[in-house]
């Protein structure tokens, strides 16, 4: 018998954590990823890492502090076990990176140096620099390298995933189906084959491409994920998509300007009168609207993304004071010293000044929201840890005594097979392209933490699965040849059917994937981003369906039979426009506003109705939106009280602002 083997997809952060912490459990690693694992989408994450240490401890800051964030930050709709469970394997996370030769910056005594970021009024974001993710990544990639070089990881760069092998009936929770291995294809060659693996984990991250230009990466399609939904794994909260208040609008893509910036005494403001065509420069201090600091005066320009993002939305599109009347505010650094502007954010200061072409250390930053983030993902499950109070906490204020320690297990059960298990067993999701830790809005730093503690704490129970359940009963090695067999034939067919469409009739706008990819984009950010409203979203729907059917007839513009890079974007499109539908679906059918979903025809919190999680099934049977069956099942809230989220809002009407009567714009939907 060969020894059992597990295969991640995906060589960022989260796939990466994972490999090593397989691979110390002694078993095999196939690492799938579409680019060299350095270049993974990790790489461009730039501000911090949250978990709480010795500096912040002394400030009245603990990991149940943390943990009492990440709930409110994410409206509590996020199971608040897993949650738990992170927050208080954070610091290990930090010192094992730490040990891996990560450059945190530090003190002048030393300390690993921290920072402010949305959502909480303490320092405890560590960083390094503002490029923490690549040197994150960096950090894991040698580790990994480590075991590549033992023999125990093998790598394929250059191939992309198209399909899970399932043996057996997939039928929710109660079918007999598991995860056996996948069909992946090899982006030179474009060979399709299958690759057998006692368990799959999907580390593909975010789905930023299916709303246009984003803060994503090209590769990040959401794509695999697609095809995981497809195949019979659930969705979860799939209407939860993070639009980052700081980006710069390009005509490629839109670029981050980190939160790390705000956090390091960034000021968002716009003129006071509207209209105002002077240089910033020349705009004196009381001329100024600092609008999250009047309107947020607890957090001020460190409130969570999601308000921060529907405040700028509305001051430009609603109000239409924008500077000189377009959709973008100053986020304004120039009053910190340059030096240590440079220290702390060289990266960021540097990516600005290259694609505005101004330096942000002595020129304020005209920046306006994108999308970044996808809270929802692929459904997961897990096993509760042994924290189990009478009754939910009340909120924790900063200097109170935590309710409970931070041991290992207490949010969830160290090793146990189903953590971070889809619907079906053997087939994991770790990373952004779960669903589990964030819910209704991630709070800024938090990501990276997900990513790697996904791995390394989740990794555990991907080795028990495989030492302890199904396939240590039956190996894979005795799993019949032709269930993989079945669907390599089908993703062949697939690529057969879109190269079959390059030749005949003359080229159209109409079937150019390309063109259905950029109006799929265009609809989803127009309808599904910062407000939503039931007409708009009937609308989208209406238009995807379109698209759907654009679609069927799409031709492929390029035969090429070594590296056709439209082939597989063209692929992915026929998985987005599912992905998107479903997205739409889900923002439709959930009537009320939470987090980055916001209503503007349903603007109140509905706990009675939505404190629960939406959770999508793929019918292939149905047509059109029929295909996604949505139910609702219990958010895990047995360890925190909900309570409304507000950030200290001041409610009351504030002073009116110089030229705000000229204002008059009504307001609108996006």
């Amino acid at each position: 018998m060969q020894q059992q083997r597990v295969i991640v997809v995906g060589g960022g952060l989260a796939g990466l954590a994972a490999v090593v912490r397989i691979a110390e459990a002694g078993i095999p690693v196939d690492l799938f990823s579409m680019v060299p694992v350095k270049r993974s989408h990790s790489v461009c994450a730039q501000g911090g890492i949250n978990a709480c240490n010795e500096v912040a401890r002394q400030q009245g800051y603990s990991e149940y502090q943390h943990f009492d964030e990440t709930i409110y930050g994410g409206d509590y709709l996020a199971d608040q076990g897993p949650v738990l469970e992170m927050a208080n394997f954070a610091p290990k996370v930090i010192d094992l990176l730490d040990r891996m030769g990560v450059p945190f910056n530090r003190t002048g005594e030393g300390q690993r140096d921290l920072r402010l970021f949305g959502g909480s009024l303490f320092k405890r974001t560590h960083f390094a620099g503002a490029t923490t993710g690549q040197q994150l990544l960096y950090a894991l990639d040698e580790q990994t390298r480590r075991h590549e070089a033992a023999g125990l990881v093998k790598k394929y760069e250059f191939w992309e995933f198209l399909w899970p092998v399932i043996e057996g009936e997939v039928h929710g929770l109660e079918g007999d189906g598991r995860c056996v291995g996948i069909v992946a294809q090899d982006m030179r060659t474009m060979q399709i084959r299958a690759f057998r693996g006692a368990a799959v984990v999907m580390a593909t991250g975010g789905c930023g491409l299916v709303f246009g230009k984003s803060t994503n990466s090209v590769i990040c399609t959401g794509g695999a994920a697609s095809r995981c939904y497809q195949a019979g794994a659930w969705y979860g909260n799939g209407e939860m998509i993070q639009v980052h208040p700081t980006a710069i609008p390009g005509a490629d893509k839109c670029r981050l300007m980190s939160e790390s910036a705000r956090g390091e005494g960034g000021r968002v403001w716009v003129p006071q009168k509207k209209g105002d065509d002077r240089t910033p420069a020349d705009i004196p201090e009381n001329e100024r609207w600092y609008f999250l600091e009047e309107r947020y005066p607890k957090y001020g320009n460190l409130v969570p993304r999601d308000i921060a993002t529907r405040e700028i939305f509305d001051v430009c599109v609603n109000d239409g004071m924008g500077i000189g009347g377009q959709n973008q505010v100053y986020l304004d650094l120039t009053h910190k010293d340059p030096e240590y502007l440079t220290r702390k954010l060289g990266g960021i200061m540097e990516i600005y000044e290259k694609f505005a072409g101004e330096d942000p250390r002595h020129a304020p930053m005209r920046i306006f929201p994108a999308v970044h983030y996808s809270m929802g993902g692929v459904w997961t499950q897990f096993t509760p840890g042994t924290y189990e109070p009478e009754q939910p906490w009340h909120e924790h204020k900063p200097g109170m005594a935590p309710p409970i320690d931070s041991e290992v297990g207490r949010g969830m059960r160290v090793g146990a097979p189903n953590n971070m298990m889809t619907n079906i067993p053997g087939l994991y999701a770790f990373g952004e392209v779960n669903f589990a830790f964030h819910g209704a809005t991630r709070l800024g730093a938090n990501a990276l933490l997900s990513c790697i503690f996904d791995g390394l704490f989740s990794g555990q129970s991907v080795a028990s699965y495989v030492t302890q359940e199904s396939p240590a009963e039956r190996p894979i090695d005795q799993v019949d040849q032709s269930i993989y067999d079945h669907v390599v034939q089908q993703e062949q067919a697939k690529v057969d059917r879109l190269l079959d469409t390059v030749e005949g009739a003359e080229p159209a706008d109409d079937t150019n994937p390309y063109l259905i990819g950029r109006e799929m984009g265009q609809e989803m950010e127009a309808a599904c981003t910062v407000v939503k409203t039931d007409q708009r979203l009937r609308q989208c729907l209406d238009k995807l369906a379109e698209l759907r059917e654009r679609y069927g007839r799409a031709r492929l513009p390029d035969p090429a039979a070594w590296t056709n890079q439209s082939l597989s974007y063209s692929r992915a499109v026929g998985d987005m426009l599912i992905l998107a539908e479903m997205i739409a679906k889900c923002s439709l059918l959930r009537e009320e506003s939470r987090g980055s979903h916001y209503r503007l025809d349903f603007p109140d919190r509905d706990d009675e109705r939505f404190l629960k999680t939406t959770v999508a099934a793929f019918d292939a049977t149905k047509g059109g939106v029929e295909q996604h069956s949505v139910e609702y099942r219990p958010v895990q809230t047995d360890l925190v009280k909900p309570r409304p989220r507000t950030y200290g809002k001041v409610e009351k009407e504030p002073a009116e602002p110089a030229g705000a009567a000229s204002r008059g714009a009504e307001p609108v939907s996006a």
